[in-house]
């Protein structure tokens, strides 16, 4: 499986600036639908535990009903079993939790080959692009 999904040490984000407009932090409530898209570069999406999933509704609607091309961040309480699911939803970047090392996360990569089942990143179905 080629992997697209950027990850990042916990150090290495950075929040967006007071004020910058080109970065937008989505609550976990809001509704991306509803969200006004216009200059925005990045979105960064709060996993406030593992076990709160809401992100991840969050990234497909932006990616497949809003068009969004931009960077959609992982940031929280972002686990390394999570983020082959993150990438397939439409996440471009994950920030992993403080202590996880980015060469461990990228194995996780390796451990999946393909999907049979279309995705926010690729929509065809693997035997619709099978000869």
């Amino acid at each position: 499986m080629t992997q697209h999904l950027q990850l990042l040490a916990f150090e290495d984000h950075t929040p967006p600036a007071e004020g910058d407009t080109r970065v937008v932090v989505l609550a976990n409530d809001a509704d991306p639908l509803a969200l006004s898209l216009e200059s925005v570069t990045r979105i960064d999406l709060s996993f406030p535990a593992f076990t709160d999933g809401r992100a991840f509704s969050q990234a497909f609607l932006l990616r497949r009903r809003r068009g969004f091309t931009g960077e959609i961040r992982a940031t929280g309480d972002v686990l390394i079993d999570q983020l082959v699911q993150m990438e397939r939803t439409g996440f471009s970047s994950a920030v992993l939790k403080q202590g996880l090392g980015t060469a461990d996360a990228q194995r996780q990569f390796e451990r999946f080959k393909g999907f049979y089942q279309g995705d926010a990143v690729h929509v065809q179905p693997h035997f619709a692009t099978t000869a």
